[in-house]
């Protein structure tokens, strides 16, 4: 189960992110975050697979359905061991602080 937590400009990603998940949010990603997210903290993120790590590059520009456009550039922080793992197979340390 995953879980996103806003709180002010950051919004803090607990739980698994598998495929399954991926599924369940994709039609609902717009509505993850409001216009002022800026920080995606990972910390809690205990599982993510390549689908989970897809999801998470893609809410970096996410436009939020709040009403609101935003042009704010997102940062995907704290990812956890298991997730550097991935970060550095696929050589995505750009999108990730």
């Amino acid at each position: 189960m995953i879980t996103f937590n806003q709180q002010e400009q950051r919004c803090i990603v607990s739980g698994r992110l598998t495929q399954d998940e991926v599924k369940q949010l994709w039609p609902k990603r717009h509505e993850l975050f409001t216009a002022s997210t800026q920080v995606i903290d990972l910390s809690s993120l205990e599982y993510a697979d390549s689908a989970g790590v897809a999801l998470l590059v893609a809410f970096i520009t996410l436009h939020v359905s709040d009403g609101h456009e935003t042009n704010v550039l997102r940062q995907l922080v704290n990812p956890s061991d298991q997730l550097k793992k991935i970060i550095e197979l696929y050589d995505l340390s750009a999108f990730f602080n």
